[in-house]
């Protein structure tokens, strides 16, 4: 297949170079500016998920996961066609906390319209096992905690192919006001939360201003407000909470 084929000439050699931010912005340039010039459905996942391959000049036969609005599927707690800008709104919190575990994302047009394309990252086929993990699944699940995670499963966790890293991905179903929270990182209940990840926390609340002018594009005030209020517990209250198998357990898990 073409995409079979992108992935054997280019993703060794996009995953060798150091994610510095000059490479994160000529990833993002081609990302929203290729031509899709092919695309194959991705099978599994309840909504229409697309890996595309992006022509452009920056990075040969570059490929892409494309999520059109178009393609989610109604639900009942969050409103019809919002999935990929939550997920693009993950992406920029995440890099403001410099937590650069989400692969470069932007919101583009493509040939179903108006969504999400993300770096493809191929992924390891050996479990995530090792003490190595530890900090950057901490600093995951912290992330989840403020974002609101419906639904971290095991699938949107892996380390990749060439590079080793941790990634995740799937941050559609985050930022509700509700409590969501759904995911399989149990490791660190009850535990305090490192200093250094509440380092981060206490930044991004004194750019809080700065934060809401880059994210109010994609959210809703509420969904702001408290986004705050869970950060402000967080930090008053630094421990990893403990979870109800009854609710706190992902759909289809």
């Amino acid at each position: 297949m073409a995409i079979e084929r992108a992935d054997q000439r280019t993703t060794r050699h996009i995953l060798s170079t150091a994610h510095g931010p000059q490479h994160v912005r000529t990833l993002l340039r081609a990302l929203r500016e290729g031509a899709i010039v092919h695309m194959e459905l991705v099978p599994w996942g309840t909504n229409g998920t697309f890996a595309v391959v992006l022509e452009q000049r920056f990075v040969p036969d570059l490929i892409g996961i494309y999520k059109p609005a178009r393609g989610e599927a109604p639900l009942w707690d969050f409103p019809s066609g919002t999935l990929y800008r939550r997920e693009y709104a993950s992406y920029l919190l995440s890099r403001m906390l410099g937590w650069t575990f989400i692969p470069p994302t932007v919101i583009r047009d493509g040939p179903y319209g108006i969504g999400t394309v993300q770096l493809y990252i191929e992924p390891d086929d050996q479990p995530l096992r090792g003490t190595e993990l530890r900090p950057q699944l901490q600093r995951i699940a912290l992330f989840d905690l403020i974002t609101n995670n419906a639904d971290r499963k095991a699938s949107h966790l892996f380390r990749g192919r060439y590079d080793h890293r941790l990634w995740g991905i799937d941050h559609g179903l985050t930022f509700h006001v509700d409590p969501k929270l759904r995911t399989i990182l149990w490791d660190f209940c009850g535990e305090t939360i490192p200093s250094h990840l509440l380092r981060d926390l206490e930044r991004l609340l004194r750019h809080r201003s700065v934060v809401e002018r880059v994210l109010s594009r994609y959210l809703e005030p509420e969904e702001l407000r408290t986004l705050w209020r869970r950060c402000a517990h967080l930090l008053a209250r630094p421990i990893y909470p403990m979870l109800n198998p009854r609710r706190n357990i992902p759909f289809g898990w």
